[in-house]
């Protein structure tokens, strides 16, 4: 579970990786969908947005959450993110930081590298011979030839 600490005024990523939540722009806006009394009133919804090209991230991890295919991702490298699950604005502000969090931590493991591997003789051997049967199997299912 990740917190923003107050002690600091940032969003714990990793033990050793933090994002200052004044690189955070959090703004509040009208929850969609049913709200009963307060549906026009309450500003409960909370949009976050998180440029990562001006913050403060390492470049390594920037370059990789540039990288990602998600959708909540902008062309320019903005992280849009709304959060109207809850009635309590301040809940729904944890949630979308909470959900940066979750973006922003898979970024921080660097990707590991494939090394190309062959198949081992024998097993090479193994399939060619089980191919070789499994022909040989549907050859003798088929009809005889008939000599008219």
């Amino acid at each position: 579970m990740t917190h923003s600490d107050s002690r600091t005024d940032a969003l714990v990523i990793t033990s050793q990786l933090s994002i200052p939540l004044k690189e955070i722009e959090v703004s509040a806006i009208r929850a969609q969908g049913p709200g009963g009394q307060n549906v026009n009133k309450v500003a409960s919804a909370v949009h976050l947005r998180f440029d990562i090209s001006t913050s403060s991230l390492p470049s390594a991890v920037k370059q990789r959450l540039l990288a990602r295919r998600d959708h909540r991702i902008t062309r320019q490298g903005v992280v849009v993110l709304k959060a109207q699950t809850s009635r309590s604005q301040e809940q729904n502000r944890r949630i979308a930081l909470e959900r940066l969090a979750d973006i922003v931590r898979p970024a921080t493991h660097p990707i590991k590298v494939r090394k190309p591997t062959r198949p081992s003789r024998s097993s090479v051997k193994k399939r060619l011979d089980k191919k070789t049967r499994h022909g040989q199997l549907k050859k003798h299912r088929s009809k005889p030839i008939s000599d008219q």
